[in-house]
């Protein structure tokens, strides 16, 4: 059932966004408080699944190891994941915990909580967390996915794609 609800809703996701073209450029706050741009990861060869979480979702914590062990196996090949926190940087000390609770091996950045920031991923309206937005190695968005999805949900996904390490997944 979540399989479905996945591909119906990329499916859905990709007519809708068939024109975006290029990565988008969101200057968001590093956890040493340095701003950075999303665009700094996004469009550089690689897929990029964008994982966006809350300190206090207990999704997020409970399905955030997919994403973990999804960017541990592609970060030195063909893929990476960014995550992104939307506790807003007053929040950062709770972020940071959350990602060393956690043992998170892929970058995260800080958003405010807002509508107009996280409109800004290409996808339309932010619904909740955890939010994931897969963008294409020239930095098209191509998916996303409301919800958990798994390491093996993200690979089919790619797979389906047209992605240079399709046939080589562990």
């Amino acid at each position: 059932m979540r399989r479905i609800r996945l591909w119906v809703g990329l499916f859905s996701f990709l007519l809708a966004t068939a024109a975006a073209a290029e990565a988008p450029s969101i200057a968001l706050r590093g956890f040493d408080g340095k701003t950075r741009n999303v665009n700094e990861y996004i469009s550089h060869g690689k897929w990029v699944v964008v994982a966006t979480w809350a300190h206090d979702c207990h999704i997020c914590a409970d399905e955030i190891h997919h994403m973990a062990d999804f960017h541990q196996a592609h970060k030195d090949r063909d893929a990476m994941v960014l995550g992104v926190s939307i506790d807003g940087y007053a929040q950062v000390a709770l972020a940071r915990a959350f990602v060393d609770r956690l043992k998170l091996p892929f970058p995260n950045l800080i958003a405010e909580p807002s509508q107009e920031v996280m409109m800004k991923f290409g996808a339309g309206e932010f619904v909740g967390t955890p939010t994931y937005y897969i963008y294409d190695p020239q930095g098209k968005i191509v998916g996303q996915n409301i919800g958990p999805i798994t390491r093996k949900d993200v690979e089919n996904f790619l797979a389906s794609e047209t992605w240079p390490g399709k046939h080589d997944n562990p």
